[in-house]
């Protein structure tokens, strides 16, 4: 175990194993079958990547879709695994040499869809390679009982048989304990060892509303976000389109998403929001199951979803990096009648018995006034710790309860009665608030006794809680056009038997999201270090979240690191990441910094940003004994490798104590370590482009001429520049 965590130190950068990580890789060393079931977000996929780096021969990892396998495998390259992926997007020559290189035993990871896996021409190739482990992830599509069920799946019960020596492990994030039993029964996995942690993601916040203006509505929530990346989920493709184009008059930067789209319109509109080049991807729930991006901050359904499955793993989507992300469920009184359409139209007999109790499930956790992590936790078997989640509407008090709850459930059962329980919520409503309307003075009901019982309230209002009485099994809803019919429990509440729980509107502010997690960041590097990581994204044609995610970059600008040393400290840099990105970033930092006298090198303890002091970009920093000698070495004029042999340093982390010397000696000249002539030429692109952009000097420089000038040679010049503009 003390190797796996030397192996994640130092592919991923992280320094501790999340829970069951630990016990899930321990089954994959003893051999033993597993099924583990882990939040999004909760590291899954490094319970089978990191031991695959430490056994001998090449782990095979099933995965459903194109998109989340070049994800994967883009991740994995980047933290310096040997890992490929076959799939149909690739051209032959791009098979080719995934498979040379399974012949040559040069993968540590392999992905590949189902259908692939399982042809026997492919079962026969794999045959004589030695396999370290298979991996089925996403395994719920094993299981009819699951969210997503896929028959492809169900071929993958031939493994075992295909390779009884290869021990095999299923994942998934949401799994209850039938569909559990059905992936174990379904992949012959034998006598596994089964591991499900908490259901619970206490980084979301979650909350329901009752949609009214649902332009309006996600754009508050857009707003609470702005420029950073929302998902946000519509039942039809018509209110996705139609959603899609309000947002983009009104400003935002949107794209749509689902399957009536044109598959290239489709991808690019995915591309665009993995790249960052949109905020918000506004889609059917045919987006997201492929997307590894960990920086969704907010998704929003403006919709019921069709169960609590699907709503907890499309919720799911949001704060994958563990900092706090805002889900917000928007729902009307037609989205029942909808998914009941849908599923009546499209399962069979069997599918449409499960789909429509779990449709129950959700409607009740829409019209509820429970904890929605408690709720959540209840209907996977799971219980909440504490009283309260502090991360919902209803614990933060954001839902009140409505005085007199009975009586004013009293009063809106008796008119349902009295309309004989033959119209719908709207109308309803309406005779309750006094309504003039010509329909209802035709019909006499301007004349009912309980006409006009609730005309102090709002007619928004009462069918609200017309729609809570629904959820919560007072009322039901009858026939093609869903009208309101009193229950057994409704009749319950009209003897006094039984006390309705009827909610309004809060007064109190909406405590704000992601306070806490940005706790100690600097928000003005934090924008550059994101810019920064957009451009070198784009570069390399990989999601701008592989290069680094948010959490390694509110690190990076919550220490402000200036040496490679401090560089490799900060969570989820890796030592392949650290060789790629440490000078380009250090440089950012240092100039960031420098800019506005912000310090650099903060004590990760210290969570406080400090406030830029006058004058304090001139001002001489102190430094410690050891940088006084190092220091003293280039009074002398002694090289960085010189210094670095003498005193058992890396190169990198000597020149950055060069820098800090440079500024803080307001030195403006290079020499010695920089001649004239290459000084002059840095000079010269750097006011094309400017002093701060140390990389795009480089690349400039590179264009224009054969001989190379090395970039440590670029930032000490535009160090020195820096000083000549302070002075």
């Amino acid at each position: 175990m003390q190797q796996l965590k030397e192996i994640l130190r130092r592919h991923w950068g992280y320094s501790e194993f999340r829970p069951l990580q630990r016990e899930a890789m321990e089954s994959i060393l003893r051999g033993r079958d597993s099924l583990v079931v882990l939040p999004t977000g909760g590291g899954k996929s490094l319970c089978f990547q990191v031991p695959a780096v430490r056994m001998p021969g090449m782990a095979v990892v099933v995965s459903p879709l194109i998109s989340l396998m070049k994800d994967q495998v883009d991740a994995l390259v980047e933290c310096g695994v040997a890992a490929a992926r076959l799939d149909s997007s690739q051209n032959t020559q791009e098979q080719e040499r995934a498979l040379a290189a399974i012949r040559r035993g040069a993968l540590k990871i392999l992905y590949v869809s189902p259908e692939r896996l399982m042809t026997d021409s492919f079962l026969r190739f794999l045959k004589p390679r030695p396999l370290s482990l298979i991996a089925v992830d996403e395994a719920h599509c094993v299981s009819m009982w699951g969210h997503d069920f896929r028959p492809e799946y169900r071929r993958l019960g031939r493994l075992k048989a295909e390779f009884p020596h290869t021990s095999i492990h299923a994942y998934t994030a949401t799994a209850t304990a039938q569909v559990r039993d059905d992936i174990v029964r379904q992949l012959g996995l034998i006598d596994p060892e089964i591991l499900v942690g908490s259901f619970d993601r206490a980084n979301l916040i979650y909350s329901v509303e009752r949609r009214t203006d649902v332009v309006d509505q996600v754009r508050a929530v857009l707003d609470r976000h702005a420029n950073e990346s929302s998902i946000v989920y519509c039942i039809r493709r018509a209110d996705v389109d139609d959603l899609t184009a309000k947002l983009l008059r009104a400003g935002y930067r949107a794209a749509a998403y689902h399957a009536g789209l044109a598959d290239d319109v489709r991808k690019r509109a995915q591309d665009a929001f993995i790249k960052e080049e949109v905020d918000t991807i506004v889609a059917t729930v045919a987006f997201g199951m492929g997307i590894d991006k960990s920086n969704v901050r907010a998704v929003v359904h403006a919709g019921m979803p069709k169960s609590l499955e699907h709503y907890q793993q499309e919720s799911g989507r949001a704060g994958r990096d563990g900092l706090d992300a805002e889900c917000v469920l928007l729902h009307g009184s037609g989205d029942y009648g909808v998914w009941k359409y849908i599923i009546e139209q499209s399962e069979s007999e069997e599918s449409r018995r499960i789909a429509l109790a779990k449709l129950n499930d959700i409607a009740a956790y829409a019209s509820s006034v429970t904890c929605r992590h408690r709720t959540i936790l209840d209907y996977f078997g799971q219980d909440l710790e504490g009283d309260s989640c502090d991360a919902c509407d209803v614990c933060f008090g954001d839902l009140e309860l409505a005085d007199d709850a009975l009586v004013t459930s009293q009063k809106i059962l008796s008119c349902v009665y009295r309309l004989d329980q033959a119209f719908g919520a709207d109308y309803t409503a309406g005779v309750l608030t006094g309504s003039r309307d010509r329909r209802v003075i035709e019909r006499g009901h301007d004349k009912l006794s309980t006409h006009g019982l609730l005309a102090d309230q709002t007619k928004k209002r009462v069918r609200a809680w017309i729609e809570q009485l629904v959820g919560q099994g007072y009322l039901e809803k009858r026939g093609e056009y869903s009208v309101l019919a009193i229950t057994k429990r409704g009749w319950q509440a009209i003897r006094g038997d039984e006390t309705p729980r009827l909610l309004k509107p809060s007064d109190r502010e909406r405590k704000r999201v992601s306070d806490d997690s940005w706790e100690g960041v600097d928000r003005d590097l934090f924008d550059t270090l994101r810019r920064l990581r957009r451009e070198i994204a784009t570069e390399k044609n990989v999601p701008a979240y592989i290069v680094f995610g948010d959490t390694a970059l509110r690190d990076m600008a919550r220490r402000r690191p200036s040496t490679p040393d401090g560089f490799r400290a900060i969570t989820g840099v890796g030592e392949a990441k650290a060789r790629q990105y440490a000078e380009i970033f250090l440089a950012a930092i240092r100039e960031s910094c420098r800019s506005r006298g912000i310090e650099l090198n903060v004590d990760p303890s210290i969570r406080s940003v400090p406030k830029p002091t006058r004058n304090k970009r001139h001002a001489r920093p102190t430094v410690n004994l050891a940088k006084q000698l190092i220091f003293a070495r280039f009074e002398r004029g002694e090289s960085i490798a010189s210094v670095a042999a003498d005193i058992g340093k890396p190169y990198d982390t000597v020149l950055g104590h060069l820098l800090e010397y440079i500024k803080a000696n307001n030195i403006t000249s290079p020499e010695p370590w920089v001649d004239t002539r290459t000084f002059d030429q840095v000079a010269k692109t750097a006011h094309e482009v400017g002093v701060a952009r140390p990389m795009k000097i480089l690349r400039m420089l590179r264009d224009k001429s054969d001989a190379a000038i090395g970039f440590d040679k670029i930032q000490i010049c535009t160090a020195c520049l820096q000083n000549q503009d302070d002075a």
